[in-house]
C-alpha cells in the first residue's frame, strides 16, 4: 500500500507524531517506525539487533499501533513521557495537599500525560474546614482549578489535554458532580464518572435509603457513623453520615444528567477491584481518561494496539478469514515492545516511576473491529461477530500471558510479584491451566496485558480504520482535528473497510454486505461486543454507546442494568443533546458524532 492512504493519516503524521527537530527530519512514516523500533530495542542490550528487526516489522503497515505518546516521543530528545495517562496521587484534605496534588498534575500534563483523578478525599461543600474557621467549597469546586490548569498548561498546539474524574457514589457532593457539566461551560476539559458500588446497585433494585457518608476525622465528635473503605485508608474507617437520600432517586439524577448531556459514566468499582490482578497490593478508586485502565494512585497506562484489519485474509470473499496464527506472533512481539517502554520512558514523578516498574502494567489492546468485521461479511452486532470477537481477543489474551511469561524467564518478574496472592485472582483463575501453571513455576514479567483503548487519533493515522471496538460511525463525513497551531482543519473522511471494497469492486455507491454504522445499530448490539471482549481483558475497555436522540429515558437507564448484569467495568452512553454540541458533517448532512470523535477528546 502507499505510505498514506488518506490526506488525514497524513496530516495526523505530520501534526502529532513525526520528528522534525533541529537535529533530524522524518522525511517518512518508516522514519518514524525506525525510530521507535530502535529506541525500545536498545533496552534489549545485546539482543537490541534482533527486536529491532521484530519491532519494526510489525509497526510496518500500521499492523501494530503503539499508544500515541511512544509515536510522539520515542528517541526523540523532547522531556515527555511514553505513557499516555495516569492517575494521579491521593489528594489529601487541606489547602496544601490540594494544590500539592494541582502542582502533581500540571507536571504530568506538561510532559505529555493525561490524567485521571479521584476527588473523594476531599470533604464535602457545607462541612466545617477545621483550622481555618471556614466552610468547604466541595469537591466540585476544586475541580473547576484542575480544569483551568489543563487549559492554561495544554492552551494550544495539536494535542488537547485529557483529564478524568471519579466520585464516590456515597460522597456528599454526587449530585452536584453528577450533574455539573449540565452547564455548557463547566469542567469542559474533564470526563467525569462516577464510583459505582455493588451496595449501591443493590439498594437501587430493592428501592432502599442510601447514606451519603465521609470521613469522621473531618467532622465534630456528635453524629452517627458506620465503617466505610474510603481512598487513602489501608482499611475500613468510620464515616460520618451526612445525609440519606432514596438510592433510586440518586440513580435516576445520575442517569438523567447522562441522558442529557452524555456524562458521568459509571465505573462499577468493585467489580474492577475483585478483578483486578494485584488485589493484593492496590485498591482502585479512579481510572486513566478514556476509562480503559483502572489505576492505583500514580499508576500509569503503557498502551498499544492490534489493527484487526490487517490481521484478514481474502476480504469480501466466501474465503475471507482471520489470521489468527499471525495475531498470536504479532502479539507476542507486541508485549515484549511495550514492555521495553517501561524502561525507556521518562517519568514525571518519581512516584510513577516507582509504580510502573513496580507492576510493568500493559494494555495490549485492537482496533479496526468493526472494518474487519465488514471484510469477513459478518454484521457489527450479529451472533456471528461476538463470538469472532471474542476468539480473537482470548487469542490475544492468551498469548499475551504467554509471552510474557517467557519474558519473565528472561527477565524476571514484575517486582509486586507474589506469587499464590496473585494466583489468588479472579482473572488469573479464569485463564488456561497451562498459563496458570506457567505462572507458578516461571512467574510473570507484567501484572497486567490487556486493555481496549478508543485509539482514535492512531486509528486516523492507520487510513481510518474503525476505532477499538466502536462499530463504523458512518460512510463518509467530516471530520475536524487540530493544526500544528491548534486550530481545527476539516477532512472528508471514508470508513477505510468501505474505501477498500469500493476500490476492489471498482464501484463508487454500493456498500459491501455486512456493512452497519452506528446510528443503525439497536443499542443492545454495543453492549453485547463489549460484553464478548470483557473476560479476555484484564484492566478495561473504552466504549461508548450511541444512543438515538428519541430514547426515552427508562430504556435508557436499562442500558446501565445490562451492563452491570453482563459483567462490564464501566458504561459509557452518548446521546445527542444540545449541552456537548457535539455535530460532524456527514457528507449527506449534520449528523451526530459519538462522544470520542470531538477534538476535545483526542487524548491520544
Amino acid at each position: 500500500m502507499a505510505e498514506f492512504a488518506t490526506d488525514i493519516s497524513r496530516h495526523i503524521w505530520v501534526t502529532k507524531y513525526r520528528y522534525a527537530g533541529s537535529d533530524a527530519q522524518e522525511q517518512t512514516v518508516a522514519d518514524t517506525w525506525r525510530r521507535i523500533a530502535r529506541t525500545l530495542a536498545a533496552v534489549d542490550g545485546e539482543n537490541a539487533a534482533a527486536s529491532e528487526r521484530q519491532f519494526f516489522s510489525i509497526l510496518q503497515d500500521f499492523k501494530f499501533l503503539p499508544g500515541g505518546r511512544i509515536h510522539a516521543g520515542a528517541g526523540t530528545p523532547r522531556s515527555v513521557t511514553l505513557f499516555n495517562c495516569f492517575v494521579m496521587g491521593t489528594i489529601q484534605d487541606s489547602i496544601p495537599g490540594i494544590f500539592r496534588a494541582l502542582e502533581e498534575g500540571a507536571l504530568t500534563m506538561q510532559q505529555g500525560g493525561g490524567i485521571g483523578v479521584d476527588f473523594s478525599t476531599l470533604r464535602p461543600r457545607g462541612s466545617p474546614a477545621k483550622g481555618a474557621g471556614a466552610i468547604s467549597s466541595g469537591a466540585v469546586s476544586f475541580m473547576q482549578i484542575w480544569d483551568a490548569m489543563c487549559g492554561t498548561i495544554l492552551s494550544t498546539g495539536a494535542r488537547r489535554g485529557a483529564m478524568m474524574a471519579t466520585l464516590r457514589c456515597d460522597h456528599p457532593d454526587i449530585e452536584e458532580f453528577a450533574t455539573a457539566k449540565q452547564q455548557s461551560n463547566q469542567l469542559r476539559r474533564f470526563n467525569l464518572s462516577v464510583q459505582i458500588t455493588d451496595a449501591f446497585i443493590d439498594a437501587v433494585r430493592s428501592d432502599s435509603e442510601w447514606s451519603l457518608v465521609f470521613p469522621a476525622a473531618a467532622f465534630g465528635p456528635d453524629g452517627e457513623n458506620v465503617l466505610r473503605d474510603w481512598p487513602g485508608e489501608d482499611r475500613p474507617v468510620p464515616c460520618r453520615i451526612v445525609r440519606r437520600l432514596r438510592a433510586r432517586q440518586l440513580w435516576d439524577r445520575i442517569l438523567r444528567a447522562t441522558y442529557e448531556c452524555a456524562e458521568p459514566g459509571v465505573l462499577f468499582i468493585d467489580r474492577i477491584n475483585r478483578l483486578n490482578n494485584l488485589w493484593y497490593q492496590e485498591r482502585l478508586s479512579a481510572a486513566n481518561p478514556c476509562g480503559e485502565i483502572p489505576l492505583p494512585p500514580y499508576g500509569a497506562c503503557d498502551l498499544g494496539s492490534l489493527n484487526l484489519t490487517r490481521f484478514v485474509r481474502s476480504p469480501f470473499t466466501a474465503e475471507a478469514r482471520i489470521d489468527l496464527a499471525g495475531i498470536e506472533q504479532t502479539t507476542r512481539v507486541a508485549v515484549r515492545l511495550l514492555d521495553n517502554v517501561i524502561d525507556a520512558s521518562r517519568f514525571p514523578l518519581p512516584q510513577q516511576a516507582a509504580n510502573a516498574h513496580g507492576s510493568r502494567r500493559i494494555g495490549l489492546g485492537i482496533t479496526g473491529l468493526a472494518d474487519a468485521m465488514v471484510m469477513l461479511g459478518l454484521p457489527y452486532g450479529s451472533a456471528e461477530s461476538l463470538a469472532l470477537a471474542g476468539n480473537v481477543m482470548r487469542c490475544i489474551c492468551h498469548a499475551a500471558y504467554r509471552a510474557s511469561i517467557a519474558l519473565s524467564s528472561e527477565k524476571q518478574s514484575f517486582p509486586y510479584f507474589q506469587r499464590d496472592r496473585y494466583l489468588e485472582g479472579a482473572f488469573i483463575r479464569s485463564l488456561p491451566d497451562d498459563i496458570q501453571s506457567g505462572i507458578a513455576k516461571r512467574g510473570i514479567r507484567n501484572s497486567h496485558l490487556l486493555a481496549i483503548a478508543p485509539t482514535g487519533t492512531i486509528s486516523l493515522l492507520a487510513g481510518n480504520v474503525s476505532s477499538g471496538l466502536e462499530p463504523i460511525f458512518a460512510a463518509s463525513y467530516w471530520r475536524n482535528v487540530l493544526a500544528e497551531d491548534g486550530t481545527p482543519k476539516q477532512f472528508l473522511l471514508t470508513d477505510y473497510a468501505l474505501d477498500l471494497w469500493r476500490r476492489s469492486a471498482a464501484t463508487a455507491k454500493e456498500t459491501p454486505p455486512g456493512f452497519v454504522t452506528a446510528g443503525e445499530l439497536p443499542v443492545s448490539a454495543h453492549v453485547r461486543m463489549q460484553a464478548a471482549l470483557q473476560p479476555f481483558v484484564d484492566n478495561s475497555i473504552s466504549k461508548t454507546v450511541n444512543v438515538p436522540e428519541q430514547m426515552p429515558f427508562d430504556e435508557f437507564k436499562q442500558i446501565y442494568d445490562d451492563a452491570y448484569d453482563m459483567g462490564l467495568k464501566g458504561c459509557t452512553t452518548f446521546r445527542p443533546n444540545p449541552i456537548t454540541g457535539a455535530i460532524l458533517s456527514g457528507a449527506d448532512g449534520a449528523i451526530n458524532a459519538p462522544h470520542c470523535c470531538v477534538a476535545e477528546r483526542e487524548a491520544d
